[in-house]
């Protein structure tokens, strides 16, 4: 079994209290005991190895063993996620946090289903983050996925001229995926459109940003899939993996 990861603030040099609802996820819900280890980081790559001296009622007092630094892994991968419907949102980014992507970006596509207004774009976004913070933490990631806030097309257009290699999967691409040129640093972003597709007039205001039509295979992904099929892919071409 692995060694379970917690996030903390700050990762002590040599004894930590492990509080909060951290702390009580790992002495109530996981029922830690004293002598096991565990792994606390701060997300932005410091880490703590540690042996639990003394369960709490709500936490850990750790000693920690070894405490050292993860480099960010290059180049970012950063994915647009049009807005899936149903609960499909947090399905993708689950996974696209399991497979190392660095930045999920949630986009309003004018062809997306579901929208969020008012409310339920808090309350969304929340869900995607909390979602990506605990699929983190289940996948031992010491440097956390970002969700970033919820992008317009014009948005996207910013970010694809920003990035080192913007990428659109699009079923009618010439260039597959596989042999698209990578840049030697810099994001890469991929645009993964909604159900019902990139729109003509979204795939002409990206492409004339820079962004490289790209096929992902010969099959058709849903939206939920696509980005973390296509992430698995550039893992393996960049050397992360």
């Amino acid at each position: 079994m692995s060694v379970p990861v917690f996030l903390v603030d700050a990762v002590a040099e040599a004894h930590a209290v492990l509080e909060g609802p951290e702390g009580r996820h790992a002495a109530a819900v996981r029922r830690i005991r004293p002598g096991e280890r565990v792994d606390l980081t701060d997300g932005a790559g410091a880490v703590g190895e540690c042996v639990v001296r003394e369960t709490l009622k709500d936490g850990l007092v750790l000693d920690v063993l070894r405490r050292y630094t993860v480099p960010a892994p290059a180049p970012r991968i950063v994915v647009v996620q049009a807005l899936p419907k149903g609960d499909r949102g947090e399905l993708a980014v689950e996974m696209m946090t399991e497979v190392g992507v660095d930045v999920i970006v949630p986009w309003a596509a004018s062809r997306s289903i579901t929208q969020w207004r008012g409310d339920k774009a808090a309350k969304a976004l929340g869900k995607w983050r909390a979602t990506a913070r605990e699929a983190g933490k289940q996948a031992r990631r010491f440097h956390r996925a970002e969700v970033a806030e919820l992008a317009t097309t014009r948005d996207v257009v910013r970010l694809a001229e920003q990035a080192a290699l913007a990428l659109v999967l699009h079923e009618a691409a010439a260039r597959p995926l596989a042999r698209v040129e990578l840049p030697g640093s810099g994001d890469i972003m991929m645009i993964v459109g909604p159900e019902g597709g990139v729109a003509e007039t979204e795939l002409a205001a990206f492409t004339e940003a820079g962004a490289v039509p790209a096929l992902l295979g010969p099959t058709v992904l849903r939206t939920s899939t696509a980005g973390v099929a296509a992430a698995a892919v550039l893992q393996a071409r960049t050397g992360r993996w």
